[in-house]
């Protein structure tokens, strides 16, 4: 059988991967509402034709590209985010020979969820 990923993930390996990953998902969340907030500001001068000058969009690139920067660390990973602000994370794995998603909430201590591939979040269960 065919598996969807390259990648897949013991509890262990995601285990450890934990602290660096709660450090990238609060960068994605800083990036994501400093962006969201210049947006809020920037409408309206954009709509009313005004040009922003070099600062204020050099910024708004610089916290765009961080945050690209970090989904790619995600995504070389084959880890997927499925949720910024709750940091819900799936890594793929493999449980009795089926390929799965071992599923991580930020709020949460350890990995002790997973999923089939196609249920997502509704369809969790507790790892034993």
């Amino acid at each position: 059988m065919a598996h969807r990923f390259k990648k897949h993930y013991s509890r262990e390996e995601a285990r450890a991967l934990l602290p660096t990953l709660r450090k990238w998902l609060k960068q994605l969340q800083q990036s994501r509402e400093w962006l969201r907030t210049r947006d809020r500001e920037l409408e309206k001068p954009l709509t009313e034709g005004c040009d922003l000058g070099g600062e204020k969009v050099n910024a708004w690139i610089k916290h765009l590209s961080q945050l690209q920067r970090v989904l790619r660390e995600f995504d070389t990973r084959e880890i997927q985010v499925k949720d910024v602000e709750r940091g819900l994370l799936d890594f793929p794995a493999i449980i009795g020979g089926r390929e799965v998603f071992l599923c991580w909430e930020k709020d949460e201590d350890d990995i002790e969820f997973w999923h089939d591939l196609e249920t997502g979040y509704a369809g969790r269960e507790r790892l034993e």
